[in-house]
Formats: structure tokens, C-alpha cells, sequence
């Protein structure tokens, strides 16, 4: 049986080896704006909006949003675009899908930045919670007007990144009215809510990075990543947020790109 193509939104810039760039839950391609030229001089970078997110359309009528079929549909859009086994890089939500994609196979290499399902059920509760309650404060009457006065982005900001000065109003704006209008938010948060990450471990080249300042998947949730990826690279980001590529783009894209790398030494030996 044919099945239905997955139409998504996505950016693609650059040459090489494919590298596909998965965002968090609410988010949009455009989270790895700050990293996508110098990933872009090495590699051919594709940042998607998942399914239901950004400018994709949601899911066809009759495939879900729990974890094994999100696998299943990045598999399928990798198909649809003509990728073969891609590098995959992803924060957050986007963080586990790549984990997933390379416990079973499906890519070169796996960065995750953030990743969730390394959740207590009491930290997923506050996850959630937060992300919300950002979601909500874009439905009050007045709400994204309050993102235009400095101190209340920087408050807000907070609660997703290290550096919240270093966005623009302008993009905190746009971030907020995507995550109101998405409408798989709530199918996903609904499909994870007993989701917890137990796959085999990745026998392709991994790393794990987590930012010191996560305010929404708290950093002690690396320790539970180190016991269930023993071989993987795991980082901590000085300093970053829960968002790490608009704090550090340097330092998350020269990561990114030693992952790839010591997947292209790993496949040469």
C-alpha cells in the first residue's frame, strides 16, 4: 500500500552529508537559525518543522503522535526528502526523536541538546507545565504585547534560555505565535505523558549536552542520560539554557559537527 506523503515546512542550506535539525515541542525551524551557516559550510542542513509545528501541517488523518510513530514519520520525511541514514541533531523533543532515529538505526549520528524522556514523572509534570504555561500567557488579552517591554521578555525568557537578552523581541514574538498555533502541541504533550525514554543504547556516534541553567528540564536529568548511554559523549553547556543554540551557537555547532565527524572517521576505519 502507498502510503501518504508527510508534507513539511524546512530550510536546506549548504553541501555534504546531510544533517537534519529537529526542534523542540512548540518550536520552529528557525530555533537553529543561529547555528545553521557554519553547520551549512560542512554539511547539507535541513531544518524541518515537525509535523503540526511552524508552517507543517499536521500528521495525515490516522497516524499518531506517540513516540514510536513520530519515529516512524521522521523516517518517513527523511524518505520523502531522498535522505539516506542522515546525521540528526535535535533539542528537547526533537533531542529524544534523535536518540530514538539512532537506537534503531535510522541515522549516522545522534546530538542531542536537552533531550526529554530522562524524566522523573514529577519532572515531566513541571515540563510540561512550563511550557504551557508560555503557551497560555500567548492567549491573554495583551499577552504578546508584553513581550515588546524589555524586562518582561527578559523574565520570560528566562524560563528558556541562559542569555534571554541575546533574542530579539521580534523573534521571542514569532516563537510565541507559533507555539499558540500549533496544533499538535497538545497531542504530543498528551501521547509523552507516560513516555519515558528505555531504548537500546545508539551504536552510532552520539552526544548528549545539557545546559546549566535548563530551567525547564532540570540538569539532573543527565545523570539518568549517562546510566541508559554509557558510550555516548555527554557535555554540559556552561551558561545555557534550555534552548542552548541561541546561547552558545559556537559552541553547540562545533559539537554538532565533531559528532558528524567522528561518525565519517567511525565509517572510514
Amino acid at each position: 500500500m502507498t502510503r501518504e506523503p508527510i508534507e513539511v515546512a524546512f530550510e536546506r542550506r549548504g553541501s555534504g552529508s546531510p544533517l537534519v535539525l529537529l526542534h523542540g515541542i512548540g518550536h520552529r525551524w528557525q530555533a537553529w537559525e543561529p547555528v545553521l551557516d557554519r553547520l551549512a559550510a560542512a554539511h547539507d542542513v535541513i531544518a524541518v518543522d515537525l509535523p503540526g509545528f511552524g508552517s507543517s501541517p499536521p500528521l495525515p488523518e490516522g497516524r499518531g503522535y506517540d513516540m514510536p510513530s513520530a519515529v516512524r514519520a521522521c523516517a518517513d520525511i527523511f524518505a520523502d526528502l531522498g535522505l539516506d541514514r542522515p546525521h540528526v541533531a535535535g533539542n528537547s523533543l526533537g533531542g529524544v526523536l534523535g536518540l530514538e532515529l539512532a537506537s534503531r538505526g535510522l541515522v549516522s549520528s545522534a546530538t542531542a541538546l536537552a533531550p526529554a524522556g530522562f524524566w522523573t514523572p514529577r519532572d515531566r509534570a513541571w515540563a510540561l507545565w512550563v511550557l504551557r504555561m508560555i503557551r497560555r500567557s500567548g492567549r491573554l488579552p495583551g499577552g504578546t504585547r508584553l513581550l515588546r517591554r524589555r524586562y518582561f521578555r527578559l523574565v520570560a525568557g528566562a524560563l528558556l534560555y541562559g542569555h534571554p537578552s541575546r533574542t530579539t523581541a521580534e523573534i521571542m514574538l514569532a516563537d510565541l505565535v507559533s507555539m499558540v498555533g500549533s496544533p499538535a502541541f497538545d497531542l504530543v504533550a498528551a501521547a509523552g505523558r507516560d513516555y519515558v525514554y528505555d531504548s537500546p543504547a545508539p551504536s552510532v556516534p552520539v552526544a548528549v549536552a545539557w545546559g546549566t541553567r535548563d530551567r525547564v528540564l532540570w540538569p539532573r536529568q543527565a545523570r539518568r542520560a549517562a546510566e541508559l548511554l554509557p558510550r555516548a559523549r555527554h557535555v554540559w553547556l556552561y551558561r545555557c539554557g534550555h534552548v542552548p543554540m541561541i546561547d552558545e551557537p559556537e559552541h553547540v555547532a562545533s559539537l554538532i559537527l565533531e559528532t558528524c565527524a567522528a561518525a565519517s572517521e567511525s565509517e572510514a576505519a
